[in-house]
């Protein structure tokens, strides 16, 4: 299986070319492919603090469409979620001392708990991490 970090799954919902590429390999793989609540809730906070900010009509309207079009990407994946076991992990690396952004700490976590890939252009911080395959479909 593999997941989606926040980072791959801002290309799919921007309609970029590097999006377009990403999109053909999801349905060309033989693996799922799918997300986290985590990037989900990254993803929707930050059009939602766009919003906020917006200082235009056309801005705003152009937010709220992006708002949309990832509430419909989001909903035609599978967010796996950010349960107890991958909280007690995120708690037992903390206590270790590893040092990467919370947001990322817990994708990580949800990705050991299901043996997971994360499809990232983060490998600075998730390299960091004990046991996490990760790869750059962006490349």
């Amino acid at each position: 299986m593999f997941i989606l970090d926040t980072n791959h799954l801002r290309e799919l919902t921007d309609g970029t070319m590097l999006g377009e590429k990403l999109r053909r390999k999801i349905l060309a793989s033989e693996t799922g492919v799918v997300t986290s609540i985590v990037s989900a809730d990254e993803s929707l906070r930050g059009w939602l603090a766009y919003i906020a900010k917006a200082n235009s009509p056309e801005r705003e309207a152009e937010a709220y469409f992006r708002l949309n079009e990832t509430i419909d990407i989001l909903g035609d994946l599978i967010r796996l979620p950010y349960d107890l076991e991958a909280a007690a992990r995120f708690t037992a690396f903390r206590k270790a001392g590893m040092q990467i952004g919370s947001k990322d700490l817990k994708i990580a976590c949800i990705a050991l708990e299901h043996d997971a890939v994360v499809l990232t252009r983060n490998n600075r911080d998730f390299i960091k991490v004990p046991g996490l395959k990760i790869e750059n479909w962006l490349d």
